[in-house]
């Protein structure tokens, strides 16, 4: 789904994110919110997380307008300690709520090494890249994990389909780590935690079950443990409430700020990441269909290079998207 599209439309920064700021304010966000909301998805479209970007749009409007999210959510603290601090999302979608939460984080890091924040009762929070990546930008590594209420009971795994809850299947919450790097690319595992994409069901991914069942069961680790620190440590089962009222609210996030300053001087740090990446590249055979050796965050920095020079590359999937909110809520298409 994140591969770039073949065929396309450029579309502007500025215009895409007009766009969508619109189509949120149609179905009852408030201005500033919606703008918030917009910035984060169209940076993943600017990155080519394609998954993650403003084809989400449609869906978020259609659940604001449906009364399974909170249009007009009372995002507000509700627990702080020197290292921690709990945010309710109160219904709405978990752009808002882990933007201050992760303002919160890297506070508390700067001060004492270390911050914590976590939110609980709110919608899909997009790609865990958001919140590491607002860390790294502040002298921080950044992790960021959601977690699902009721993970791991069949129907509610996350990701594609489970035929007959196989739990090499289990899982697919998203987990982002953050490094930064000095003058080299800074390196971003921004993933979600199953082996397989959601696409990949049936027999042939199966068999892999018994052929490399080390990989699964890392796979099936990491979605535990993932889902248990962004949902379980949130807060999240204190109250069915919020649930009821908005039952696509069914969510936690958690953001974990590192200052490198508290530890080693970040410069030292830097140049670290850099002189790994750099060796991983003149040393190591690309993997099979690529021609470089590249780690995890390069090419997310290429493409956002790219589309701010040239326009963002709206596929197929993006523009029927764009395509049915227009119908929907009369807001002119972003291209022309």
């Amino acid at each position: 789904m994140n591969t770039p599209p073949e065929e396309f439309v450029n579309v502007s920064e500025e215009r895409l994110l007009a766009f969508a700021t619109a189509c949120f304010e149609k179905v009852g966000v408030e201005h500033d919110h919606a703008a918030i909301i917009s910035r984060f998805l169209v940076n993943s479209d600017l990155r080519g997380v394609r998954s993650h970007g403003t084809r989400a749009a449609n869906g978020y409007c259609r659940s604001l307008t449906e009364g399974k999210l909170n249009p007009r959510p009372d995002v507000r603290k509700v627990h702080e300690t020197p290292t921690a601090v709990v945010y309710d999302g109160d219904g709405g979608l978990g752009y808002l709520p882990m933007l201050r939460a992760t303002q919160g984080a890297i506070a508390k890091a700067k001060e004492v090494g270390i911050g914590m924040g976590l939110v609980r009762y709110c919608g899909h929070y997009g790609s865990g890249g958001h919140y590491a990546r607002m860390c790294m930008e502040d002298g921080c590594i950044g992790f960021s994990v959601q977690g699902y209420r009721d993970q791991g009971r069949y129907g509610n795994d996350g990701g594609g389909p489970n035929p007959a809850a196989h739990l090499g299947y289990f899982g697919n919450p998203p987990i982002c780590f953050a490094v930064p790097g000095g003058d080299g690319p800074p390196v971003v595992l921004d993933a979600a935690t199953c082996i397989l994409a959601d696409d990949q069901r049936g027999p042939e991914y199966e068999a892999l079950f018994s052929k490399i069942p080390a990989a699964f069961f890392k796979s099936i680790g990491y979605g535990a443990v993932a889902s248990l620190m962004g949902g379980g440590l949130t807060g999240f089962t204190l109250s069915d409430e919020i649930r009821t009222r908005w039952p696509t609210a069914r969510n936690g996030g958690m953001v974990l700020a590192i200052h490198i300053d508290a530890v080693v001087p970040e410069a030292i740090f830097r140049a670290e990441t850099d002189r790994m990446t750099r060796d991983i590249g003149e040393t190591y055979t690309p993997m099979p269909g690529t021609d470089r050796s590249l780690l995890p965050g390069a090419i997310e920095e290429e493409r956002l290079a790219l589309h701010r020079q040239k326009g963002i590359r709206y596929g197929e999937m993006e523009q029927q998207a764009a395509r049915a909110l227009n119908e929907r809520l009369g807001v002119a298409l972003p291209w022309d």
